[in-house]
């Protein structure tokens, strides 16, 4: 017994869910765990913060801190805390950048080019932004203006 073209879209598609899935669990599991670590240029302090940017530890390493100004000593750690969340932040994008375009991937290998998609062409016209888009399209790129 012969399976269907769309079956095997179905499957197939399934399959990639599954991968993609798996892999956003594990990219999760990383990021819940990640810490981001910064010292001060002068080496007076290190902070560690979490995933959730909270602050895990904040290391001296030198005694010069006892004689720094409360403002001048909170703006170090304020500094040194920012650079270590947004050091973390910018991990999670650049992790979170490999799942761009999963989903438009996934519609299309279920709609593009196929006999699924030659069934569901009624339907996707008869939505009311489907008939919009195609209005602008047919119109040009000129568009009112109803200030």
């Amino acid at each position: 017994m012969s399976t269907s073209p769309f079956a095997e879209q179905i499957e197939q598609a399934m399959v990639t869910l599954r991968e993609q899935q798996a892999k956003l669990a594990e990219a999760t599991r990383e990021l819940q765990a990640a810490t981001a670590t910064v010292t001060s240029k002068d080496r007076m302090v290190t902070a560690v913060v979490g995933s959730q940017g909270e602050v895990v530890s904040l290391t001296f390493h030198t005694t010069a801190y006892r004689t720094m100004a409360p403002a001048q000593l909170g703006a170090v750690l304020t500094d040194l805390l920012n650079e270590a969340r947004a050091d973390l932040g910018a991990r999670v994008l650049e992790a979170m950048r490999s799942f761009d375009g999963v989903g438009e991937a996934l519609r299309t290998s279920m709609t593009g080019g196929t006999e699924l998609e030659d069934l569901l062409a009624p339907l996707q016209a008869m939505r009311p932004s489907h008939k919009r888009a195609e209005e602008r399209r047919a119109g040009g790129r000129q568009e009112e203006f109803r200030g």
